[in-house]
């Protein structure tokens, strides 16, 4: 069905809730364009977890080998063997980053890849080693975009049973004191997933829980693990046994996986957290205060849906309050590059088949200097959701320095006029000073910088 509010504004549209304007695709018309992206998977695909060639267990035995051949004659074989494995990942990883920026700026509109970045930054992971450095895409692969247009309860179940998250958040080495391996080794509880799934996953760090229901639902997660071998499993022998309450609901540990499932899926259908979620997407998004009513509108469809994950969405589209025309938000370092790389005109092609000097000179170093280092948030909480985090000194230095070197490095020749360029870029947003800028400007290279680094394109 296609959604149409009287508030609905094409340029916004683009700039607010997609991946920004370009010369390539037309403006959405109606919120159904944006909500039409789920119905597809991305066309820039990212290998999931158990697809990673090399896997954890290939990068560790690799590694194994040659700790273990140091001063003998397979010194050097191992050594060549590692390093191929570590090539492998690499490709893995650089292919991952430039299939997420192609989604960006391939888009028609955009806003499913900014709803999958909005997710995996709600959902942080970060690897914990350099063996783990190229799976934190398959788990995104894996847990988030599959789930992205259904339920937050299987998003959510996904999450919490990916191997990457159990090695993230340490639930690995989570061991009920009472279970016969945490009696055996005098081992204890790990509370790091069950705080960030009360905390940061579902209902907020002002829910309705205590330290009690943290630590009863960390020893009712004990038994979630992983290993090289088998993979995610739950292992009893881990669990902690005896019934847990968890903000008065009682879980017995008799029903393993089960009752921690059933867990997982209370916590995803408690009032509270359609508040959180809601609240959390309206700040990603429309405002870093957005308004009271919009929160409560997409919290209601929250509940009313079944925690259907589209409804939300569509109700923030449907909102009067998220088409202010009010630019507020400071676009993060990622969403500025692939913003001004779409501006551009660049297909999804040219970034899913970037050279590797071009990953490096024009994403990766560049991310890095704006603050902003790939998959390398400084916590489970990720990236900052205030747009005061992201206006620094250095962070804007480095985003000038990438808006008036990056455009030559990437289209040579090719580029548009700034003229022209200021109203592909921003529309009906552009504001005179921009425009006079743009117009101004003695040569092409500097007046697409100065459209790209002025405050109208640095917002959204």
């Amino acid at each position: 069905m296609t959604r149409q509010t009287n508030s609905f504004d094409p340029t916004l549209a683009a700039l607010r809730f997609g991946t920004g304007l370009s010369p390539l695709f037309a403006r959405p018309e109606n919120q159904g364009d944006l909500l039409a992206e789920f119905d597809a998977p991305m066309p820039y695909r990212v290998v999931g977890f158990d697809q990673a060639d090399p896997s954890l267990r290939d990068f560790q035995q690799a590694a194994s080998r040659r700790n273990k051949a140091r001063g003998t004659d397979d010194a050097a074989t191992t050594e060549n063997a590692f390093r191929d494995v570590r090539v492998a990942a690499n490709v893995i990883y650089n292919n991952a980053l430039r299939a997420t920026f192609a989604n960006h700026v391939g888009a028609r509109v955009g806003f499913a890849a900014r709803m999958e970045r909005f997710w995996a930054d709600h959902f942080t992971v970060r690897a914990r080693n350099t063996a783990q450095r190229h799976l934190v895409s398959p788990f995104i692969a894996d847990a988030i975009a599959p789930h992205m247009n259904g339920s937050f309860r299987d998003m959510l179940r996904a999450v919490v049973t990916h191997p990457m998250m159990l090695l993230y958040l340490q639930q690995v080495q989570s061991v009920g004191p009472q279970s016969p391996f945490g009696k055996r080794r005098k081992r204890g509880i790990n509370e790091n997933l069950a705080r960030e799934l009360l905390e940061l996953h579902t209902l907020g760090v002002n829910g309705p829980y205590d330290q009690d229901d943290v630590r009863a639902l960390a020893e009712l997660l004990t038994g979630l693990t992983y290993n090289n071998q088998r993979g995610f499993f739950y292992d009893l022998r881990f669990a902690q046994p005896g019934a847990e309450t968890v903000m008065d609901i009682t879980y017995d540990a008799a029903d393993g996986l089960a009752n921690v499932l059933r867990a997982v899926d209370d916590l995803a259908d408690h009032p509270q957290t359609a508040v959180h979620i809601a609240g959390k997407i309206a700040a990603y998004f429309v405002s870093d205060t957005p308004d009271a009513d919009l929160i409560a509108a997409m919290a209601v469809a929250f509940r009313q849906s079944d925690g259907h994950l589209p409804a939300v969405y569509a109700a923030m589209l449907d909102h009067p309050s998220a088409w202010h025309r009010d630019l507020q938000k400071v676009k993060s370092p990622q969403h500025f590059m692939a913003s001004a790389l779409r501006a551009l005109g660049l297909t999804g092609d040219a970034i899913a088949n970037a050279t590797g000097r071009h990953t490096r000179e024009i994403l990766v170093s560049p991310m890095r200097v704006m603050g902003q280092p790939w998959q390398r948030p400084n916590g489970p909480d990720g990236w900052p959701d205030d747009s005061r985090d992201w206006v620094s000194p250095q962070g804007m230095a480095g985003r000038i320095n990438w808006a008036m070197r990056a455009p030559r490095v990437m289209l040579d020749a090719r580029l548009p006029d700034p003229r022209d360029f200021v109203h592909t870029a921003l529309g009906d947003l552009a504001t005179q000073d921009v425009i006079f800028a743009a117009g101004a400007a003695e040569v092409r290279d500097e007046g697409i910088g100065l459209v790209l680094s002025a405050p109208a394109f640095q917002r959204s």
